[in-house]
């Protein structure tokens, strides 16, 4: 975020202040596919959520299918709730809040911004309204274009359009979650988008060696806190797949018995399996899948996803293979365009389609857990929360998925979930020692 003159230690520290807590964030920085003034790039991000949420009724909007996911319509209200608190309210003389009652309803965590409503019930808001809520939007808007062209405004600002494209993935993830609820298989959008197929082959063979990994705060751009510090690590000898694992493979393990051999699984894996009744990736029945534009036929050469890192373990031991760790995959990724892939750029029924890129399509499974680098230190007080408290029992994720808007990603990115979750665009690409 260099154009607008932050610093990364102070973009940082903001970001850990504000953003939603088990958001799952995507990357955050502005990439160099992200062009444009500041005012126009808001402008940009503010009218694509709403593009996303436009096929959504009122009762669409409102649901809550699970705590892990957010209703839409809580999506639309907290990142507007965001520019009005950080941004209207602290930076905007005269300004008044659009609606006393909202700070409560749309606050997501932040323990200094007062009481909220709990997490799990975010579903039970049915007032207010679809229509009030794009209508606080309106207002929020048109009362920030006083602050746009403000240089001392604009490094929260450039962090909400970041924040506010954090929650598009999720808005997206979490409605597909929900409408697959419905026994109807109502669709978001009227069809899938046509994507170019480009399936990867191969495998690529690195020499290994004593790596760097990670970034440093001085670095150019945006990087959250868990991404550094930048520090040396030995990788041996290895090789990584050209692509994802894909739903025709996947096909293979689920005939081959799968699911029902529980000497691929970890024994975590193994009990989740017995427990849940896990057959097949998350939206899989037979040979279709649940999209963002109702049931569809699978594709076979597309990558596998919305599976777990129970599940993406146990296809590795199946393959003969293993997941790669986190540094490999960095290691690997550095020589890639973190921009290029298939990832969001438009409202449209999102879905991941064969490429041979290593960035985008969906979220990629590693065999590393989430802990903190060497020399890590989590900011004193509120800000430490972030991320460093959930450095426990969950695993990292590399890339970026097809709901991912374009220039979030970076090689450094440490996105984390348990290894259970799978409603998210997660899949896998195999690694191997040399």
């Amino acid at each position: 975020m260099r154009e607008v003159g932050t610093s990364a230690r102070l973009a940082h520290f903001i970001c850990m202040e504000i953003a939603e807590s088990r958001a799952r964030p995507a990357p955050v920085r502005q990439g160099q596919r992200d062009t444009g003034s500041l005012a126009e790039r808001f402008r940009k991000t503010r009218a694509l959520s709403l593009a996303l949420a436009q096929p959504l009724s009122d009762a669409d909007a409102t649901i809550q299918s699970m705590e892990d996911a957010s209703p839409a319509k809580w999506h639309l209200a907290h990142t507007s709730w965001f520019f009005e608190t950080f941004l209207l309210r602290d930076r905007l003389s005269g300004y008044r809040l659009h609606d006393k009652r909202f700070p409560f309803l749309f606050n997501s965590y932040y323990e200094a911004e007062g009481q909220r409503i709990a997490r799990f019930s975010r579903g039970l808001l049915s007032r207010p309204t679809l229509e009030e809520v794009i209508a606080f939007r309106h207002a929020v808007d048109e009362a920030m274009e006083a602050l746009l062209g403000r240089e001392d405004c604009a490094e929260l600002i450039a962090l909400g359009i970041a924040h506010e494209q954090q929650h598009q993935e999720l808005l997206l993830t979490d409605i597909k979650h929900a409408l697959f609820q419905n026994p109807l298989g109502p669709a978001m959008f009227a069809s899938l988008p046509a994507t170019a197929h480009k399936p990867g082959e191969g495998w690529s063979e690195h020499e290994g060696g004593i790596c760097r990994i990670g970034t440093d705060f001085d670095d150019p751009g945006f990087s959250f806190d868990c991404e550094g510090p930048r520090h040396k690590v030995l990788v041996e000898p290895f090789r990584i797949a050209n692509a994802l694992v894909t739903n025709g493979e996947w096909d293979a393990f689920i005939a081959d018995g799968g699911y029902e051999t529980p000497s691929l699984w970890l024994s975590d894996g193994w009990a989740w399996v017995q427990r849940e009744g896990i057959r097949a990736p998350l939206y899989w029945n037979e040979d279709e899948h649940f999209t963002l534009a109702g049931w569809q036929g699978r594709d076979p050469d597309a990558p596998v996803t919305h599976i777990s890192c129970y599940e993406a373990d146990a296809y590795a031991a199946w393959a003969g293979q293993r997941l790669p760790t986190e540094a490999e995959w960095e290691v690997s990724a550095r020589s890639h365009d973190p921009a290029g892939g298939q990832q969001l750029d438009r409202a449209e029924a999102v879905q991941p389609a064969a490429t041979d890129a290593m960035f985008g399509s969906g979220w990629q499974w590693t065999g590393s857990a989430y802990l903190p680098y060497p020399g890590f230190k989590a900011p004193e007080g509120a800000v430490g929360e972030y991320n460093g408290k959930f450095m426990s029992g969950q695993r990292v994720l590399k890339g970026a998925s097809c709901a991912t808007v374009r220039a979030h990603s970076r090689a450094s990115y440490r996105n984390f979930f348990y290894p259970h979750q799978r409603w998210q665009f997660t899949g896998l690409r195999l690694a191997a020692d040399a």
